[in-house]
């Protein structure tokens, strides 16, 4: 009986350390030739990696005879578009014939690329009154549906789901996006205060302004180049510190239930 109690007790703790398995969006698109150019293209543009390492997807995937229309963009923008028909969010075709409203926006992974403009990163899930579903680009108005939902292709609820659509979305100017960009940092203050800047207009006044401040400005920088870079090895201290304290304190707790299993 206390082996039984440990084996499982062994069994819970592996399943807590080790993560879930995740879906593979390439394996389940393998099952639709009609669909290969589209998961060639997720693999080739690094957006499978994206799909493949989130929860709670919804991948709007386009068949081999609507692929064509982006074919001649260069590969970062064939990634941008691919990351416009990945929704942040689970839809299967119950949820999509159950929404409550007739227009429904959703956020797709490009918005958290940093670049989106003008809505690109969202999609309008419009849903008619003769039937059909549609997924609208939110930076679109007063359009004609881009694509219309024509099945499902997989699912696993709640976690990820495949489905089919009928053509590409492009959103309109995404080919036109520039990566983001960060200010470069000031200046360091310490050439602008160096001798040779002030040295030759106070120079010729007296040679006992030689000895001015402004020669120190150097010997502060110094200092204070010296402080950060102590400051960081502090932090770094810290930080590897808090690492073996965690580590150290899991294996503690897990030697700690083993014993006290085996005492029972």
């Amino acid at each position: 009986m206390a082996t039984l109690s440990i084996l499982h007790l062994l069994l819970s703790t592996t399943l807590l350390m080790v993560p879930s398995m995740a879906h593979n969006i390439a394996l389940l698109l393998d099952d639709v030739p009609n669909f290969s150019n589209f998961n060639s293209l997720l693999s080739e543009t690094k957006v499978a990696d994206e799909i493949n390492r989130l929860n709670t997807i919804t991948v709007l995937a386009v068949p081999n005879s609507a692929m064509s229309s982006v074919a001649a963009y260069p590969v970062e923008v064939k990634r941008r578009i691919l990351s416009v028909h990945v929704i942040l969010d689970y839809y299967d075709p119950n949820k999509l014939h159950t929404l409550t409203n007739h227009s429904t926006i959703v956020t797709t992974l490009f918005q958290s690329s940093g670049i989106a403009e003008n809505n690109t990163g969202y999609l309008n899930v419009a849903k008619f009154d003769d039937g059909p579903i549609a997924f609208i680009s939110a930076a679109i108005t007063n359009a004609t549906p881009s694509s219309n939902f024509l099945g499902s292709i997989a699912a696993r609820p709640y976690n990820i789901s495949v489905l089919h659509v009928g053509s590409i979305i492009v959103p309109p100017g995404i080919d036109r996006l520039n990566h983001p960009t960060f200010p470069s940092p000031p200046p360091s203050k310490a050439p602008t205060m160096s001798p040779t800047t002030k040295a030759p207009t106070i120079a010729p006044t007296t040679g006992s302004l030689a000895e001015s401040p402004v020669a120190d400005a150097p010997r502060n920088s110094s200092g204070a180049g010296a402080g950060a870079t102590n400051t960081a090895d502090d932090k770094d201290d810290k930080s590897e510190t808090s690492r073996l304290a965690t580590k150290a304190g899991h294996l503690l707790m897990v030697a700690l239930l083993i014993a006290f299993i085996s005492l029972s």
